[in-house]
């Protein structure tokens, strides 16, 4: 791969994973802790959001993350030509 398509891929990559970053960071200590009084007005499975967010909604999306993550960059690299079966 030539250096300006190597420049391109991690460009692509270096944005996935600050977008999924900004997700982690937003779930994290956005909804589960800075907005949990507000959220817990609202509940899901007899819980306030705030707490369900807190205990487990951080884990279901952190793995959620995570399969995302692989999905995008199984993506970049088919469309770069990198991609291993």
């Amino acid at each position: 791969m030539n250096p300006d398509r190597q420049r391109a891929y991690w460009r692509r990559n270096l944005l996935y994973v600050s977008a999924l970053l900004t997700v982690w960071a937003l779930v994290s200590y956005g909804a589960g802790i800075l907005f949990a009084d507000a959220l817990d007005r609202l509940h899901l499975g007899g819980f306030p959001l705030g707490f369900w967010f807190g205990h487990q909604g951080a884990m279901l999306v952190f793995v959620l993350l995570v399969f995302a993550y692989v999905w995008l960059m199984n993506g970049l690299d088919r469309a770069f030509g990198v991609y291993e079966e």
